[in-house]
């Protein structure tokens, strides 16, 4: 690609049909990264894309008639930068489906004309792949029935001729896909085996190999189709169709037509379309779909709604929030679909190795049929027969699957039970966590605290003291906050007005209220700055000892009183932390809150504790428990930004908000901290799932190997050894869209990986 392509051009997407494995996605990187000015080049497997940044001079038609001559179809998606393009110039008869691109090709006898359908529109039996075996099954059954009419001898050139005639298309792709940059491929072997076979006089069983090789790459295509499922299955939760109030009348819409400010009614039992918040009525709404919450919440009027959540009882209202494409439902399928676009660690080590496989196993083939009759006087077409069948046994489609088809699958499986991963090598990482951080205010408690103690120092009303502490926290959205300003509304004081509002995160507030300068912080802030608490520390000790928050309130350095508030504990916080230490997983809670306050809440929960933690103290937290293996951290996605970032997988806790689904590497939309345990036992799950493929991709393998070199198995089982095994990995692959939740033995070893964050400095003085 040339240095100079334009890094302003515009990005493209495409629909790939045809692709089954990850090699379908390397053979079409490997030809799109040739064609000039092409860059940032993405192909998704699950998702069937293939998206690129276009130079200047570009054409989209050639990078579609590039993925089509490899034997996909590549169409220009609709909401793609530019006007559509139409598909490859290639008749390939609905290769919509035909995995490694081996359908039916011009020229050859075994097509018929047909209309290139979408992908996704056909079954399986009526895709071009299937198509092609068909026509194959019946060439070798014809070829059989022929030669059972005339001679023997006369029989093996009929023989010859069909396997000929199958192979063409087979091997023309091969030759495309040498031009392409891909000369290893499945498509190389097995032509050249089978060819060499009717060299040696083993036409018959050369036929039956390019048959059993369409009916296996068939299968393939079925399996693959089926790992897509998951994804599919979310993305059908959104109604194709809305009810919509327009000119007084109720009318039924498309759903991803609705725009901002739209009013829709959602029925008893419908699924709600939309992103949206409810401007009349009351109901049960069933977020299960969504959150994985199986428990109906009640909404009324001012709540938000998500679309494809059910509602269960009564008519409501519902304003749309978000479009079509930006809704919550939406996010998810599409951030669901980037996660297994994205490589683990594990499986960018099974792509190198497979790199070198392939060329290896040749090597091996070639040395099988020169080495034994030239050094101990073997038999030629004896060890050229065995040496054909290490050809089929070297191609490493089902050890290249083998990871990202469970990736795929446990990805799918959490997004339907609230837990949305946002790529393979999260979901890799967090299995082999020996650590599980938690921010304390908003994560393991509820994130809503109320003022429970007002103490005012003497000469000062305890009313003053809180219209102070309001007009300071006026404005922001910490839970502390919220909880200072409920606490004066309930008692029907209105904060005062307040000019330079600034926060010294992890510690204070401040603001300027009339003509002084009033200060919400901790007690440590304010001894720092020559408050006597002298009369207050005995009511401090004990606020904090009962897991209370205590806050200084100043006035021009002076202090006003205390405040004590108290957040309890989420319902389900201390059986997720038993659970984890179940599992072998230590917890700790990281907050800024103080000492005494931190160990009543930890203790009671049965977890260790760093308290008293600035921002830039947690990072160093997070750095230390590193070094004794990877660390999770949960937090609520906004003010612990930092530390989710630092740590090897940030988990965000939060109900569907775009800060949670976007901040962290994972998050838990149903808000449950049971969640964690569920991800670490999805992550286990997935890695033992990927150690049942890779130990069948490479055990059948190698037994083949050993019964072909002893002369037990010949062509036709070296053949199963490839497609066979991808088919099985596959199948096992896709056991893990029925994951239960149930926690899996301990992991070892990991390795970190990033998120992106940005923090609300107004946010976090206690955690």
């Amino acid at each position: 690609m040339p240095d100079g392509a334009d890094c302003a051009g515009e990005t493209r997407t495409w629909r790939v049909g045809g692709m089954d494995c990850a090699s379908c996605v390397a053979k079409v990187e490997r030809a799109v990264s040739r064609l000039p000015g092409v860059q940032d080049i993405q192909v998704n497997l699950m998702a069937e894309t293939l998206t690129a940044r276009l130079g200047a001079g570009s054409d989209p038609a050639a990078v579609a008639d590039t993925v089509g001559a490899l034997g996909y179809t590549a169409t220009l998606r609709q909401d793609s930068d530019a006007t559509p393009q139409p598909r490859a110039t290639y008749d390939h008869s609905g290769h919509d489906h035909g995995p490694h691109g081996h359908d039916d090709e011009p020229g050859v006898s075994l097509q018929s004309p047909s209309a290139i359908v979408p992908p996704g529109e056909l079954r399986w039996w009526q895709t071009g792949k299937a198509r092609l075996t068909w026509r194959l099954a019946a060439l070798v059954a014809a070829a059989y029935a022929i030669s059972l009419l005339i001679p023997a001898a006369a029989g093996a050139w009929v023989f010859a001729a069909a396997t000929v005639v199958a192979v063409f298309p087979f091997a023309r792709r091969a030759w495309a896909l040498a031009r392409a940059g891909s000369p290893f491929s499945i498509e190389t072997l097995m032509a050249v085996a089978a060819l060499g076979a009717v060299t040696i006089g083993a036409a018959e069983e050369a036929a039956a190999v390019v048959l059993l090789f369409a009916v296996g790459e068939m299968l393939e295509g079925v399996a693959a189709g089926q790992a897509r499922s998951g994804i599919k299955t979310l993305a059908n939760l959104m109604p194709r169709t809305a009810r919509v109030e327009r000119g007084g009348a109720a009318v039924d819409l498309p759903a991803d037509q609705l725009a901002l400010g739209d009013i829709v009614q959602a029925r008893p039992g419908d699924r709600i379309p939309c992103d949206g918040v409810i401007v009349e009525g009351q109901s049960a709404v069933d977020e299960s779909p969504v959150t994985g919450e199986s428990v109906p919440v009640a909404r009324g009027p001012g709540d938000p709604v998500m679309a494809g959540s059910v509602n269960a009882s009564a008519l409501l209202r519902v304003r749309v929030t978000a479009t079509a494409a930006d809704n919550t439902l939406s996010r998810i399928v599409r951030m669901v679909e980037e996660a297994t676009a994205s490589r683990a660690p594990t499986q960018r080590f099974i792509e190198q190795f497979s790199a070198w496989w392939t060329p290896g196993a040749m090597a091996v083939a070639v040395l099988v049929i020169l080495a034994p009759p030239l050094l101990f006087g073997g038999d030629w077409a004896t060890w050229v027969y065995r040496g054909l069948a290490v050809l089929l046994i070297a191609c490493p489609c089902a050890l290249v699957i083998s990871v990202p088809a469970a990736m795929a699958s446990g990805l799918s499986a959490g997004a339907r039970r609230g837990l949305l991963v946002k790529g393979g090598a999260a979901l890799e990482a967090i299995g082999r966590a020996a650590t599980v951080a938690f921010d304390k205010t908003g994560t393991l408690t509820a994130g809503q605290p109320r003022v429970t103690d007002v103490l005012a120092a003497d000469g000062v009303e305890e009313a003053a003291l809180l219209r102070a502490a309001a007009g300071v926290e006026a404005g922001s959205a910490h839970p502390l906050a919220l909880a200072v300003l409920q606490a004066a509304k309930a008692r029907g004081l209105e904060p005062p007005p307040a000019t330079e509002a600034a926060a010294i995160p992890g510690r204070a507030a401040t603001a300027l209220i009339e003509g002084t300068r009033v200060t919400v912080g901790s007690p440590a802030h304010a001894a720092e700055q020559g408050a006597d608490l002298s009369g207050f520390a005995a009511a401090i000790t004990a606020f904090e000892e009962g897991g209370k928050t205590a806050v200084v309130v100043l006035r021009d350095g002076r202090a006003l009183g205390v405040l004590a508030l108290r957040d309890e504990p989420r319902a389900d916080a201390r059986d997720a932390v038993a659970g984890l230490r179940g599992m072998g997983v230590a917890s700790v809670m990281l907050t800024g809150d103080n000492e005494r306050t931190g160990r009543a809440v930890a203790g009671a929960l049965g977890m260790d504790v760093r308290a008293g933690l600035l921002p830039e103290q947690k990072l160093r937290e997070i750095e230390a428990l590193k070094a004794h293996g990877p660390v999770v951290m949960v937090g609520d996605g906004i003010n612990d930004a930092p530390a989710l970032a630092a740590a090897s997988v940030g988990v965000a806790m939060g109900g569907g908000t775009a800060t949670a689904l976007e901040t962290a590497d994972a998050a838990l939309l149903h808000g449950r901290v049971s969640g964690v345990v569920e991800l670490v036992a999805l992550s286990r799950a997935t890695l033992a799932n990927i150690k049942q493929n890779v130990a069948v991709a490479v055990g059948l393998k190698l037994v083949f190997l050993l019964t072909t070199l002893a002369g037990v198995t010949g062509l036709w089982p070296a053949i199963l050894a490839d497609t066979g095994a991808t088919v099985l990995v596959t199948l096992n692959a896709l056991r893990l869209l029925g994951w239960t939740g149930r926690p899996a033995a301990a992991e070892p070893g990991g390795g970190p990986s990033r998120s992106q964050g940005h923090a609300d400095p107004r946010r976090p003085r206690t955690a």
